[in-house]
């Protein structure tokens, strides 16, 4: 597949670059890394060395391999593991990212808390369930009926989201720290601490094992290996140019919250607009305090605005293949997944019920970023051992972007698989650092929700009827290698 005819243009190492760090950086986690002081930094170090580079490297051999067939993760696994665990893979990616809205809303919901210019009152405000919940489903369900609308209206708020909401924000919030650190002002962390952490208290490293999932996404830009020239070369320049952005933003976006934020007061929901407000209160600017939370608002709803038509699309396309009912195919006069944006809502509105029982927002954000992450890391460890399997089982497919030798494979791919597996276990423990309320609540929603999610597809992939592919043109699903030599 000539991707340069087709398309008329190439991607530079800069611009792929550039594609990286706008699809991973997110400033709402900053707070969790915050507490750590100087050992933040070895933990995105270490994150970006066993998770971050490994899933870019992995995931542009695969993309490049099935370029001209659709299916993305469901095709990568279902070449390796059949077309059972293929389904499993999208499945989870797709769930997980539903199971995310709410962590992330929570944090928009958090930013317009603070629009007021009373410190103390947004403080409460935020911290109040009811108020928190009307936010998240309000602006859930805008999203979605916004993208029912189609690609159009998501991508122009998108675009312009991501730089003002995040961007700038981000921009802004370094050289504050900057600012703040040689013009003399308090440092709350402590700079004298270690860099390396004590890996002896297993509870301290909870909340850095959600590190990993600061990095996820990175395997959707593998299928632009194809658009660049020589990849062999260039993409490997531009995943390790984008990493180290990724990681200089993260870090120094940390450290100027830890700067400024006492670590006893880190809320993992609140601590990032109240170092705002620290920050603009410092330079004689809080009367810029509504304008950062209406930006970094703005920029939650573009966050969602892409996840929701995206991954929804991915099941929707293998739905159509004939792996989910002809409920779950209807698409509106637009062309738009309807049914499946609607069964998503719901999802997300039930998932929201759980600030009843959780007591208190910041525990409600911790748990379910914490199962968002469990069901993540399942697919990203398919993923790394499908790249494996593919190498043996497939040894003769072109490779247009290929990762050395199989023993080179196998180390960046087992990397990866390791990484994400420490990762997994460190998950289901509850972080001390943090009121999750009764373990048995925890324990349950995490294992039950990731046990729940995993049998649904099997049961649904056992149940398929052959009359659930679409007739339609252009959904006919390309047949794996292996369904060829049966």
């Amino acid at each position: 597949m000539d991707t340069k005819k087709k398309t008329g243009f190439r991607l530079s190492v800069v611009t792929l670059a550039i594609m990286n760090v706008t699809a991973v950086v997110s400033l709402r986690g900053l707070a969790a890394e915050s507490v750590y002081g100087l050992s933040s930094a070895f933990y995105y170090l270490f994150a970006a060395v066993v998770f971050l580079v490994p899933t870019a490297l992995v995931a542009a051999e695969l993309a490049a391999m099935f370029s001209d067939k659709q299916g993305g993760v469901f095709r990568w696994v279902g070449e390796a593991m059949g077309a059972r665990m293929g389904f499993l893979a999208i499945w989870i990616q797709w769930i997980q990212s539903t199971i995310w809205y709410p962590t992330v809303l929570t944090f928009g919901a958090v930013s317009i808390a603070f629009i007021g210019m009373d410190e103390a009152k947004d403080v409460a405000l935020a911290s109040n369930k009811i108020f928190t919940l009307v936010v998240v489903l309000a602006i859930y369900w805008v999203a979605t009926f916004v993208a029912l609308r189609g690609l159009s209206w998501v991508g122009k708020v998108s675009k312009w989201g991501g730089i003002i909401g995040t961007i700038i924000p981000a921009i802004l919030l370094i050289i504050f720290g900057i600012t703040y650190y040689a013009t003399g002002g308090t440092i709350y962390m402590n700079l004298s601490s270690s860099f390396f952490p004590d890996l002896s208290k297993i509870d301290n490293l909870v909340l850095a094992s959600g590190i990993f999932l600061f990095y996820a996404g990175m395997e959707m830009m593998g299928v632009h290996v194809v658009e660049v020239d020589n990849p062999r070369r260039n993409y490997p320049k531009a995943i390790i140019i984008g990493s180290l952005v990724t990681v200089i933003i993260f870090i120094c976006g940390t450290f100027s919250l830890g700067f400024i934020n006492p670590s006893k007061e880190v809320n993992l929901t609140q601590s990032l607009l109240i170092g705002f407000d620290n920050y603009l209160a410092y330079f004689k600017m809080s009367w810029a305090s509504p304008v950062v939370a209406i930006a970094l608002m703005f920029g939650v709803l573009a966050g969602v605005l892409t996840w929701v038509s995206g991954p929804s699309k991915g099941i929707f396309a293998v739905g159509k293949a004939g792996y989910l009912p002809p409920f779950f195919q209807k698409e509106n006069s637009r062309g738009v997944q309807s049914n499946i944006l609607f069964i998503q809502g719901c999802i997300v509105t039930l998932l929201c019920l759980l600030f009843v029982v959780m007591p208190s927002v910041q525990s409600f954000y911790q748990i379910l970023s914490q199962l968002t992450a469990l069901l993540y890391l399942i697919m990203y460890m398919m993923m790394f051992a499908s790249a494996i399997v593919l190498r043996y089982r497939l040894p003769n497919l072109e490779r247009p972007f290929k990762l050395g030798n199989n023993f080179v494979m196998w180390c960046i791919a087992g990397v990866g698989f390791l990484g994400s597996l420490l990762a997994f276990v460190l998950s289901f423990i509850p972080p001390a650092q943090i009121a999750t309320g009764s373990k048995v609540v925890w324990y349950s929603v995490l294992i039950g929700g990731a046990v729940v999610v995993i049998i649904i597809p099997l049961i649904i992939y056992a149940m398929r009827k052959p009359h659930w592919q679409s007739k339609e043109s252009g959904t006919q699903f390309a047949k794996f290698h292996w369904e060829k030599d049966v």
